[in-house]
């Protein structure tokens, strides 16, 4: 069978055990929630990197579409003749919205698509754009820094051709082409291709829908951004208010209990909550509750305590103030013979009382083993036949069938049936018998334990448990028992899951029928 975890015989865990949170276990639960909510936020504001590569890899097809154009426009212009060239730039110019120029072997411009007409590739400029561009510029300038984008040189025209990167490598026979930055932080491609006569073509393209597609994109990511962000935080902070709040409602009830106020606080059930926070809710009442009926009982019992000491010491104290002024050997013998009987009444009474104050916490340490009741009631029985029952009561010990085990400590449910034994035979008359049976009842195990004496009332059933609480037979003398016996024996057996009652005999003659019912092991 698998222990249960909540037994007294499972094993403390190391404090702090599989919840320790090490440092995060210094911060308040509210900053946790929202800290963890952050860090999903921030994975999503990645999606800014994400743009920057969007961005790189269309500039990257841009540069080699325009190096392809300036190659095929180079051999377009070198099919053709002299006096046709001007118009194939021009509309090569307009169709590829670019600004097309053609250069000889010094660098000297020949022909400019602007000078013939062609507005293509303009810049503007930044002083006279609305304030929105302006915006949008300075966010371009905070995201390049935060994603670390590389930063192209900034554009700026040339008289000379050969002052051009890309004409330069053009005029070793190889097509170039490279990437600026516009004033507005627009993209400026330039590229340049030879030509057969020795001159270079150059084409310079304001990629200006680059920079539009790329701040779209971030627009549209910042509104999921921040929508999510806003979600983010009020989920945060319903979580803080449904988990914090209450938990922080039940701290202070639990340190008002701990000051020592545990009457007059009420902690919070929390009855409408189903959840984890609502068990620990309800967990905590309970125990305010078992704690306040704790404190009552402790007091009730000193209460009671200092009741039942109060008798003996009254009658010691007459008899040892009685000894000074009485001469005659007899009635000095009579009181000495009081003294010894209250000082052994108190003996009792004290040791009694010391295993009662102390039998809750011995039993919530104690390691419980599987114990065959039924042998051990027949080894009690066998014991005291050996020793003789006093004035000739007989015991009869009724078994028959397998062991029945329970987990419990040996030594308590031991005492318990001894006490059950010892009042049976307080109670039975001269030559009585007391029947003892153990059997299986479902998955309890069931003793009786039946005498001939004169009962209990019904209306004392209940009473005889509590301490201090005894109905005993005339015949026995004043002080013999403490009241606590039967006490003892419903804390040791309700410590092991069971429950002890007492009823009428079912043969309807006279005597008590006292009934244990203990848990059995499962098989």
């Amino acid at each position: 069978m698998a222990p249960d975890t909540d037994s007294p015989t499972s094993e403390p865990r190391p404090e702090g055990g599989d919840l320790a949170l090490r440092w995060s276990g210094q911060i308040s639960l509210t900053r946790r929630i929202l800290a963890v909510n952050i860090i999903a936020l921030l994975l999503l504001a990645g999606g800014f990197f994400y743009l920057d590569s969007y961005r790189s890899r269309i500039v990257d097809s841009r540069v080699a579409q325009a190096a392809r154009e300036a190659r095929l426009i180079g051999e377009a212009l070198a099919m053709v003749a002299p006096d046709q060239r001007d118009d194939l730039l021009l509309r090569l110019a307009r169709d590829t919205s670019a600004r097309l120029r053609v250069f000889n072997a010094t660098g000297r411009t020949i022909v400019d698509s602007r000078a013939l007409g062609s507005r293509n590739a303009v810049l503007l400029d930044p002083d006279k754009q609305a304030w929105d561009q302006v915006v949008a510029r300075w966010l371009d300038a905070g995201i390049d820094i935060i994603v670390g984008a590389a930063r192209a040189p900034l554009y700026r025209e040339r008289s000379d051709g050969r002052q051009w990167p890309d004409v330069r490598r053009a005029r070793t026979g190889l097509s170039s082409a490279s990437v600026w930055r516009a004033p507005d932080r627009t993209p400026v491609i330039t590229a340049a291709a030879p030509l057969p006569s020795g001159g270079v073509v150059m084409t310079t393209i304001n990629a200006r829908d680059i920079t539009q597609t790329v701040r779209i994109e971030r627009f549209r990511l910042s509104l999921v951004l921040l929508l999510v962000t806003i979600v983010s935080v009020a989920l945060s902070l319903f979580l803080a208010r449904t988990i914090v709040r209450p938990l922080r409602r039940l701290a202070r009830a639990a340190v008002r209990v701990r000051l020592g106020r545990a009457r007059e606080v009420v902690v919070p059930r929390l009855p409408s909550r189903r959840d984890e926070i609502g068990s620990l809710a309800r967990a905590l009442s309970d125990m305010s509750l078992a704690l306040r009926a704790r404190i009552d009982a402790t007091e009730a019992f000193a209460a009671d305590v200092t009741h039942e000491m109060k008798n003996p010491l009254a009658s010691l104290r007459s008899a040892v103030e009685g000894l000074d002024a009485v001469r005659d050997p007899d009635l000095r013998a009579r009181l000495l013979s009081i003294v010894r009987d209250d000082v052994h009444r108190l003996d009792r009474l004290i040791t009694d009382i010391s295993e009662a104050s102390r039998l809750d916490a011995q039993l919530s340490r104690a390691k419980f083993e599987a114990i065959d009741i039924a042998a051990m009631i027949r080894a009690l029985v066998d014991q005291r036949l050996a020793r003789e029952v006093e004035r000739g009561v007989r015991l009869r010990f009724d078994h028959a069938g397998a062991p029945l085990v329970t987990l419990g400590e040996g030594a308590r449910l031991e005492r318990v049936f001894d006490n059950l034994i010892d009042n049976a035979l307080s109670f039975s008359p001269d030559g009585a018998l007391i029947a003892i049976a153990v059997a299986r009842e479902g998955d309890d195990l069931v003793v009786r334990v039946e005498d001939e004496g004169p009962g209990v009332p019904e209306e004392a059933r209940e009473a005889i448990f509590r301490r201090f609480q005894s109905i005993r037979p005339e015949s026995e003398a004043f002080g013999q028992h403490s009241g606590l016996g039967l006490a003892i024996a419903r804390t040791i057996v309700e410590a092991h899951q069971g429950s002890i009652a007492v009823e009428s005999r079912e043969d309807r003659l006279g005597g008590a029928r006292f009934v244990v019912r203990l848990p059995l092991v499962a098989e």
